[in-house]
């Protein structure tokens, strides 16, 4: 099992990242997703409730959003009891396919990486069900070409157990995609408060010039909102236990 914080200081530019798991009392699921941007496109952008049970995106300054078919979106929604993350308009897909009676897997396969060339940024996916197990997916480029490879994970929870995913392996030009399964992360607290510590202090394990360039969010899940707002737009964090 690895230490989170260890493993994000040895990889400064994961992109956006989703933790699954369930705290070490084995009481609550251990939820968060975090953003990170280098363009001014990518760093205008806050989270607000919306009326679905979890967030949405929404640009910190409309004078300066240019292009939003790739910012603005629904990273998480809850449905019947069970909670969706995505990085991007999939969480709409996956909302819709399980209301229709389907699993995330049929919604999925109607998807692929993002049509940002030469990046093809993975959409990476999660799924908390009811009893707390959960499913992880990536659908990401054929090393690079813009062919679609698609990979499940599905894990029973575990007190103290998390599985952390994210959309880049380091930072490039082109960035290199996330590569292998989801990585297992320690879930040491029963607490929101420290939850959202740990994952907050992801962003000082950043080199300084990313740091400067990137905002980082969170959300734990599922009931009581933390937010931390800090230098405007720069940083903006919110979650729910």
């Amino acid at each position: 099992m690895t230490d989170l914080m260890k493993y994000l200081s040895q990889h400064p530019y994961p992109g956006r990242g989703i933790v699954l798991g369930r705290t070490a009392d084995n009481k609550k699921a251990a939820v968060a997703y975090f953003i990170m941007g280098r363009s001014e496109n990518s760093r205008n952008r806050i989270f607000e409730v919306n009326d679905r049970g979890g967030i949405r995106t929404k640009a910190f300054d409309e004078s300066k959003m240019t292009d939003p078919s790739l910012i603005i979106y629904n990273p998480v929604l809850k449905l019947e009891g069970k909670t969706i993350v995505t990085n991007g308009d999939q969480t709409d897909t996956i909302y819709d396919f399980m209301k229709d009676g389907h699993c995330y897997r049929h919604a999925l396969l109607t998807r692929e990486f993002e049509p940002d060339e030469p990046n093809y940024t993975p959409r990476i996916s999660g799924v908390v069900k009811p009893n707390g197990d959960y499913n992880l997916s990536i659908l990401k480029s054929n090393m690079g070409k813009p062919e679609c490879l698609r990979y499940f994970f599905e894990y029973p929870a575990q007190a103290g157990l998390g599985h952390f995913i994210h959309t880049y392996k380091c930072d490039g030009n082109p960035i290199p995609s996330f590569e292998g399964e989801p990585t297992p992360v320690a879930v040491e607290t029963n607490d929101i408060d420290e939850w959202t510590d740990v994952i907050w202090t992801i962003k000082p394990c950043l080199p300084k010039k990313q740091r400067d360039q990137t905002g980082s969010r969170l959300f734990p899940s599922p009931h009581r909102t933390v937010r931390i707002l800090r230098s405007q737009k720069r940083l903006f964090l919110r979650g729910f236990t």
